[in-house]
C-alpha cells in the first residue's frame, strides 16, 4: 500500500499557494471594509445636508451656528475622498497581485480612527465639552471598530480599539476633567474608554476567527486544486475527496495495480473523411461515456493517448479488488459502445488490454512540471495486450495475472494460448473476454 506522507508535508507543499490566496482574500475583505466606510461617510454627509436644509434651527441649536457644521462637513468630504483613494490602491494591488505593506495598514487605521476625534474636538469648541462628549460622535468610534473585523487581523482591530480609547480618553480628560460641581470625571471617562478598548479586542478576536475560517477554506481549495492539477481532470469527485483526506506522496511507491489500455480501432481512417469538429465531437462523446464507467468502478484515466487512454485501478488509492474492477469496467465499456454505435453513421470499435502487477507509482517529471503516473513492465505489457486485439479480431484481452486474480469470476475467459508478444523473448499466456 502506498505511503502518502504526512498531512504536514502536504500543507508545506501548498503553503506558497495558500499564503498567496489568503493574502488576496484579505485584500478583498479590506475592499469591502473601505466600501462600507465610504458609504457611511456619504450617508453622514447627506444627513447633515438634509438636516441643514430641513431644520436649520436644529443646526443652530446643536452646533451654535454653521461654522462648526461646515468644518465637520469638510472633514467628512475629505474622509470620503481619502477612503476612495485607499479603495483604488487596494484594487490596484489586487490587479498587480501584490499585498499591502503592514505599515500602511496601521497608518490607515490611525488616520481613519482619528476622524471622530477631530470632529469631537470641533464640536467641543462649538457646543461645549459635556454636550459634545454626551452627543453622538463618541459612538462613531464603534463603526470603525466593528468594520475593523474585516481586516481579519487581531492586532489591527486591537490597535483600532486602542487608538479610539486613548484619543477619547485624552480629549475627555483635557476638555472635561471635572463636572460643574467640581467632581473628577476621570473614572467615568476611563470606564468608557476601557469598554471601547475591549470592543476593539473582541472585534479582533472575531476577525481572527474569520481569518482562520478563510484559511481553512482556502487550504481545502488549494489542496483540491493540487489534486486536480496532479491527476488532471480525470479523477472523480469521490477520489478527490479521499486523496484530500489521505494526502498524496511526493515520491514513487511500488504497488499492485490493474492497468488498462483502451484504443479506438480504425478511428484515424474514419476521421480522414470528416471535419475536425465532427471528429472531436464523436471522440468526446465516447470518452465521456467511458470515463463515467471508470468513475463508477473506481478507476481513473491517467492520461489520454490520442484516440485512446491509459486507466488505472488501485492507484492512486489502493484497491484489493483492482483486477475485478478493471474487468467489470471493460465489460461495461463494450456494452456501452454497442449502445453508442446503435443508429450511428460512424460506429466506433474499441480494443482493451488489461494486465495486473507491480508498478512504480508517483509524481514524475521535472521540478517545474510533474504528473502522477505509473511505470514498469506491467504498463508495457498491458499496452502490448491491447495491440494484440488487432491480430485476434478481439476487443478485450487480459493477461494470465488478471485471469488468476479473477478466480471463479473469470470462468468465461477463453485461453488464446501462449502468444508471441512484441518486446518479450518468450510467449505469454493471453485470455479473451467477450
Amino acid at each position: 500500500m502506498v505511503s502518502f506522507g504526512s498531512k504536514a508535508a502536504g500543507r508545506a507543499e501548498i503553503s506558497a499557494d495558500f499564503e498567496h490566496e489568503l493574502a488576496r482574500e484579505v485584500l478583498r475583505t479590506e475592499l469591502l471594509r473601505v466600501k462600507a466606510l465610504i458609504i457611511t461617510g456619504c450617508v453622514m454627509i447627506l444627513f447633515i445636508t438634509a438636516l441643514y436644509l430641513i431644520a436649520p434651527s436644529v443646526v443652530n441649536r446643536v452646533w451654535r451656528g454653521t461654522s462648526g457644521l461646515i468644518e465637520v462637513y469638510g472633514l467628512l468630504v475629505g474622509f470620503v475622498l481619502f477612503e476612495v483613494w485607499i479603495y483604488s490602491q487596494i484594487g490596484r494591488n489586487l490587479r498587480l497581485d501584490r499585498d499591502l505593506p503592514v505599515v500602511r495598514r496601521y497608518i490607515g487605521a490611525l488616520i481613519e480612527t482619528s476622524l471622530p476625534t477631530v470632529i469631537l474636538v470641533l464640536e467641543i469648541r462649538s457646543m461645549g465639552a459635556s454636550p459634545a462628549l454626551g452627543f453622538a460622535v463618541p459612538l462613531v468610534y464603534f463603526i470603525f471598530i466593528i468594520l475593523s473585523t474585516l481586516r481579519l487581523d487581531f492586532r489591527l482591530s486591537a490597535f483600532t480599539g486602542f487608538v479610539a480609547a486613548a484619543q477619547l480618553l485624552a480629549v475627555a480628560l483635557y476638555y472635561d476633567p471635572v463636572t460643574s460641581a467640581g467632581e473628577p470625571q476621570a473614572y467615568f471617562h476611563a470606564v468608557r474608554s476601557t469598554i471601547i478598548l475591549i470592543c476593539g479586542m473582541l472585534a479582533g478576536a472575531v476577525g481572527a476567527q474569520l481569518r482562520r475560517q478563510f484559511a481553512a477554506s482556502i487550504a481545502a481549495a488549494t489542496a483540491r486544486d493540487r489534486v486536480t492539477n496532479l491527476f488532471g481532470q480525470h479523477v472523480s469527485p469521490q477520489v478527490v475527496e479521499r486523496l484530500m483526506a489521505e494526502g498524496t506522496s511526493g515520491g514513487g511507491d511500488i504497488r499492485r495495480v490493474a492497468v488498462m489500455f483502451v484504443d479506438f480501432r480504425g478511428f484515424t481512417a474514419g476521421a480522414r473523411s470528416r471535419s475536425p469538429q465532427d471528429v472531436v465531437d464523436r471522440l468526446d462523446g465516447a470518452f465521456a461515456v467511458l470515463v463515467d464507467i471508470l468513475d463508477r468502478h473506481g478507476g481513473i484515466v491517467n492520461k489520454f493517448l490520442g484516440d485512446g487512454f491509459l486507466a488505472l485501478f488501485g492507484a492512486p488509492l489502493a484497491a484489493s479488488d483492482a483486477a475485478h474492477r478493471a474487468v467489470a469496467a471493460g465489460r461495461e465499456m463494450l456494452s456501452a459502445m454497442d449502445h453508442i454505435n446503435a443508429g450511428s453513421s460512424w460506429p466506433l470499435r474499441i480494443g482493451i488490454g488489461i494486465h495486473f502487477g507491480e508498478v512504480v507509482a508517483g509524481n514524475i517529471g521535472s521540478p517545474r512540471r510533474k504528473e502522477y503516473t505509473v511505470i514498469g513492465d506491467t504498463v508495457n505489457f498491458a499496452s502490448r495486450l491491447e495491440a494484440l486485439n488487432k491480430d485476434f479480431g478481439s476487443q478485450l484481452l487480459i493477461s494470465s495475472a488478471v485471469r488468476e486474480a479473477l478466480g471463479d469470476d473469470g470462468g468465461d475467459a477463453v485461453s488464446l494460448g501462449e502468444v508471441e508478444v512484441r518486446g518479450y523473448e518468450r510467449p505469454m499466456a493471453v485470455f479473451q473476454l467477450g
